[in-house]
């Protein structure tokens, strides 16, 4: 009668989550919509796929060993005792150091392809991150805006390796929020930050107090964001739409409210977007 409750709680489980059929490969994971996006599903996958045989493998034995050596009815004395069996523990010794290489392995390749930064960018936005909300630097070259992101003061904590990168006389333009802005077209809490599809990407993320970190969901990344240290990455977005982002470090009292949009469309339609903030007067850069 357990096992058929059991059974039937597992079943409800997989049936009530809302999930269809080609939802089940990804994981929980959302759906990637980045070049970038796919290697980090693979080392998820991957990594499910060894915890899942390391796992039969263990619950294999132990079931084993309780069925087949359970106490018999009959026989009362105590069975043999294995001790100081060498082979054995070196095994116990030897499999768990393969398995963490071999996890080790897989993740410091994916990383230094997700942080390779050798790719010129097509897009630069400096991501500021403070108690509680986001503001987007665009350092981009905007008609009718002058100025420099190289030298402008307000960019000023941002160190040269990364300034090397900006494009030549990048006015800019920036966007920002408070704790209860919301995007006008869907209602959705906080700001939005506009992206071209197709075109390389590369955040760069500051903080002006404490320690915050970016996440767009259907990227399956982040990173932090760190006063005092600036960290970068790249994507190139493959999918038109609006998209979620929080901030996924505890940061404060209202970090709930950390929350901010990702709207990804085409090239055109952005630069349309960096042209409007610019006849809002929302040109020049935020203090980084």
């Amino acid at each position: 009668r357990k096992l058929l409750q059991a059974l039937t709680a597992g079943l409800v489980l997989a049936t009530a989550t809302g999930c269809t059929y080609k939802d089940f490969p990804r994981l929980g994971m959302p759906t990637p919509t980045t070049e970038e996006a796919p290697i980090i599903l693979s080392l998820w996958q991957g990594s499910w796929a060894a915890a899942i045989a390391v796992g039969c493998l263990v619950w294999g034995l132990i079931l084993w060993s309780a069925f087949f050596h359970r106490r018999s009815r009959t026989k009362v004395e105590v069975p043999p005792q294995t001790r100081y069996n060498m082979p054995i523990e070196a095994l116990y010794t030897v499999v768990p150091l393969l398995i963490v290489s071999v996890l080790f392995y897989f993740t410091a390749r994916d990383e230094s392809k997700l942080l390779d930064m050798s790719k010129k960018p097509d897009v630069t936005v400096n991501v500021v991150g403070y108690q509680w909300s986001w503001a987007f630097n665009y350092i981009e070259p905007v008609p009718g805006v002058s100025g420099d992101a190289k030298t402008d003061k307000n960019l000023a904590g941002i160190p040269n390796r990364f300034k090397d990168a900006f494009p030549a006389n990048a006015g800019g333009v920036y966007d920002y929020g408070i704790p209860g802005t919301r995007n006008p077209q869907n209602g959705n809490p906080g700001p939005t930050l506009w992206l071209p599809k197709g075109k390389t990407v590369r955040f760069v993320l500051t903080s002006r107090d404490v320690i915050h970190s970016f996440w767009v969901l259907p990227f399956l990344m982040k990173q932090d964001v760190i006063p005092g240290h600036t960290n970068s990455f790249q994507v190139t977005p493959t999918m038109e739409g609006t998209f979620r982002g929080k901030c996924a470090e505890l940061c404060g009292q209202d970090h709930s409210r950390m929350l901010f949009n990702v709207k990804v469309v085409s090239p055109e339609r952005y630069e349309q977007h960096l042209k409007d903030l610019a006849k809002k007067g929302q040109t020049g850069y935020v203090p980084a």
